[in-house]
């Protein structure tokens, strides 16, 4: 009943009295509900309070959330905070983008650090120039960039510092620079350190992984001071690794040659310590040399049959690593009898293999194995390492013995993954006793490596004849290389006209190397050269055909092996024109053609050559030039310098002027002698002028200059190498099927004329031959 009338009192609005009866009869719970119905909310949160202490929190969090999604977010704000969770009334502000109402609960509920940490949410979601104006109005801006900084965020803090406290930028670098190391991005962590003005620290991060190239490469860079200490760090690592060439390199660039030696001396590596301490520090020498002795000095010694005794007493009763310890007594140092001390490893190793397992067996049988090997016991030292599962040194004992097929079998059925290290010592013994052709069987690379060793050349390249061109020409290659060092370049020059030269890259040097060699030997500007100068000029022809097939078609590597080409071309014909009868112009003309490449030809070589051709055939102007120009040269070449060379007689030329100084004279002093008599009886002779002849467009006649003088120069006659001046000036002109390649008809009559009056001359076909090859078949002409 009383309930009914609490319910017409709360219809009629008179909610105070319909409380007291609904608590009158003990139902404060109505009395709630009407309130919250009523959204009369305190009066609610009263009787939750008087009635339902354990609820109060719970209904301020409930009515805060349908506050809020009635947007009613003030009266929300009070009951999330009077509930205790402030936070969700400073998120319910920042989801409305309300930030001065979350920063203001934030900070008067939650306190300053909260507040500053909303000021930083608030600014971050602003960004750029605003960010900055509001930290700094709340005098936040450093301590936010901090926060950014610690939090991770460092795009944030970098485009505050970036606008507001650049002083910070070097901060924030470095900052970042750590954080990226620890997240194992040390490129970028290195980036970063530079950045912050603390390249120190990249240096100490790549020493810290032993990632030493990038240590050094920025201790090298940026702080020099710090290279010291990479080196010791590296040092230490390839000593641990006995990387011991690389330790000591390391520490002599360090300047710390006692290093080594301390090193050395606490490892036991006496032997290098006296050696570092012998071409580093002298003056410790003699110290160190005291050490050694004392460390390897005589020790006392016990009799041998009260050890052996001993022995079995500890195997009857039982205490079978003591037995085995006194056998192992049992050694040189107090036992000239090597039967005892073979006898005595026998029965250590008969206890051990029939009493001894687990660690200590394991410790027995590493002391023991190799006291067996030392004696020629392999067979019972593999026995005692197999009883305790050592598989890779029971191997090893079998490989110590060359007995392949026992290591083999022991691999095969105890540890397969050692078939493969024991077929590596197998070729590395093979190699190690010169057995090349077992070697083959198993790996034909090392085999040819070690014929290269061997010295047996030839056989190396025959081996390698049925794998390949790459595999071939690479070992032809290194013969050739040898055979150059070794001064035989000629042998060099036969081996690839044989065995043909490949447009490999790799190759280009030697090529170039066999070339040059040979175009400054003397004693081949006779007939007897022409083998090789054809041998050369062919092999070189080929090369430039095959380069034109390829991606070095037409560079400068491709047109200087053409110009070779054509050096030795008209080396070959000059050899085949002497004693021919008709011929000795050419030879002449030739010899003057080519000084126009003496920067490759040796100077005094090439004006010798032309000077004595010159004068041979009666051109004793052109002869007194040439010879008094080499005569200049030679002095040059005695004081080491060029550059008082007097080129005023080659105006008219297209001679170089700019050449390399030929290390030595290449012709012999009795020729020498001979040239200055000359020279001087000729200077003297008022008949003989001392300049050279010029032709119609006043230049020498050798020169490749054109009439019109565009900078472009005039083909070349494959017979003499003298400029093909054409029709227009009277010469007559053979065009061959090759672009380029031309003669002047009257010396080409004048060759193919000599070659039909000697048929059995070889070299002349030879010469016809290779025209034909290089230039295409010989036009049809009459020889008028």
């Amino acid at each position: 009943m009383f309930v009914k009338q609490g319910q017409s009192l709360e219809q009629l609005g008179k909610l105070k009295e319909a409380e007291k009866l609904y608590v009158a009869v003990d139902q404060p719970d109505m009395a709630i509900a009407m309130y919250k119905a009523n959204r009369q909310f305190d009066q609610m949160m009263s009787l939750v309070t008087q009635y339902h202490s354990d609820l109060v929190q719970t209904t301020h969090l409930h009515l805060a959330q349908q506050l809020e999604s009635e947007n009613q977010y003030k009266s929300a704000e009070q009951h999330y905070v009077a509930a205790g969770e402030w936070k969700l009334a400073v998120k319910m502000y920042r989801s409305m983008d309300m930030w001065e109402d979350a920063h203001r609960v934030a900070e008067q509920v939650g306190g300053q650090q909260s507040g500053n940490h909303v000021a930083f949410l608030w600014a971050k979601s602003l960004g750029g120039d605003s960010a900055v104006k509001l930290l700094s109005k709340f005098g936040l801006l450093e301590t936010c960039i901090d926060y950014a900084c610690d939090s991770y965020q460092f795009d944030f803090a970098f485009e505050l510092a970036k606008t507001g406290v650049k002083s910070k930028l070097s901060d924030i670098h470095y900052k970042y620079a750590l954080t990226l190391e620890d997240d194992g991005k040390f490129q970028l962590a290195e980036e970063h350190f530079v950045k912050a003005g603390k390249p120190k620290e990249a240096v100490l991060m790549y020493t810290h992984t032993q990632d030493w190239g990038n240590a050094e490469r920025v201790a090298t860079q940026c702080d020099e001071e710090s290279l010291p200490q990479v080196l010791l760090g590296q040092a230490k690592d390839e000593f641990s690794k006995k990387n011991y060439s690389s330790f000591e390199s390391l520490l002599l660039r360090a300047q710390k040659p006692e290093l080594i030696v301390q090193h050395y001396q606490e490892s036991g590596l006496w032997v290098d310590a006296l050696r570092v301490c012998r071409e580093y520090l002298p003056s410790k020498l003699a110290t160190v040399q005291a050490e050694y002795e004392r460390e390897v000095g005589a020790r006392g010694t016990r009799d041998v049959s009260s050890i052996v005794n001993q022995a079995r007493q500890w195997e009857q009763s039982g205490e079978f690593k003591a037995a085995v310890d006194c056998y192992l007594r049992i050694n040189n140092n107090n036992c000239k009898d090597s039967s005892t001390i073979l006898k005595a490893l026998q029965e250590a190793a008969r206890i051990t293999n029939k009493y001894m397992e687990g660690e200590e067996g394991f410790k027995i049988a590493k002391i023991l194995g190799p006291r067996l090997i030392e004696v020629k016991q392999h067979n019972l030292a593999a026995q005692t390492f197999l009883a305790v599962d050592m598989i890779k040194e029971a191997v090893d004992t079998f490989i110590i013995s060359e007995e392949w097929s026992k290591a083999k079998k022991v691999a095969r059925e105890f540890e397969p993954s050692l078939e493969s290290y024991v077929d590596g010592k197998y070729k590395e013994s093979l190699r190690k006793q010169g057995r090349a052709d077992q070697l083959a069987d198993v790996d034909i690379i090392s085999a040819l490596d070690l014929l290269c060793e061997q010295g047996q050349w030839k056989k190396c390249i025959e081996t390698a004849k049925p794998h390949g061109p790459q595999v071939l020409h690479k070992y032809v290659a290194l013969y050739a290389t040898h055979l150059i060092k070794e001064g035989f370049v000629l042998k060099a020059l036969n081996l690839y006209s044989k065995l043909e030269a490949p447009a490999y890259p790799q190759n280009y040097n030697i090529y170039r190397r066999i070339s040059m060699d040979i175009i400054a030997m003397p004693g081949l500007s006779g007939e007897e050269g022409f083998p090789t100068w054809a041998r050369l000029r062919n092999l070189l022809f080929g090369l430039i055909e095959a380069m034109s097939k390829t991606s070095d078609a037409g560079c400068e590597t491709h047109f200087e092996f053409t110009t070779l080409m054509q050096i030795c071309h008209y080396y070959a014909v000059r050899s085949a024109s002497r004693n021919v009868k008709g011929l000795d112009t050419v030879a002449t003309n030739i010899s003057i053609s080519l000084l126009r490449h003496t920067d490759i030809i040796p100077a005094d070589k090439g004006f010798y050559e032309a000077g004595m051709d010159a004068k041979q055939t009666g051109r004793d102007s052109e002869a007194f030039v040439f010879l008094n120009h080499y005569l200049d040269i030679v002095e040059a070449i005695e004081e080491g310098n060029l550059e008082a060379l007097d080129y005023s007689d080659f105006i008219a030329t297209d001679f170089p002027q700019e050449i390399p100084l030929p290390s030595t004279t290449h012709v012999s002093s009795t020729e020498h002698e001979q040239i200055k008599e000359w020279v001087l009886s000729v200077s003297m002779d008022q008949n003989i002028d001392q300049v050279l002849p010029l032709d119609e467009r006043r230049l020498y006649p050798s020169a490749l200059v054109r009439f019109d003088s565009n900078g472009s120069s005039l083909p070349a006659c494959i017979i003499t190498g003298y400029p093909v001046l054409g029709s227009q000036r009277g010469h007559q002109v053979v065009h061959f099927k090759r672009p380029g390649c031309m003669a002047n008809k009257e010396d080409l009559n004048k060759f193919m004329m000599a070659t039909k009056i000697a048929p059995t001359n070889t070299a002349l076909k030879d010469v016809i031959k290779f025209i034909t090859n290089w230039c295409g078949p010989l036009p049809s002409y009459n020889f008028a």
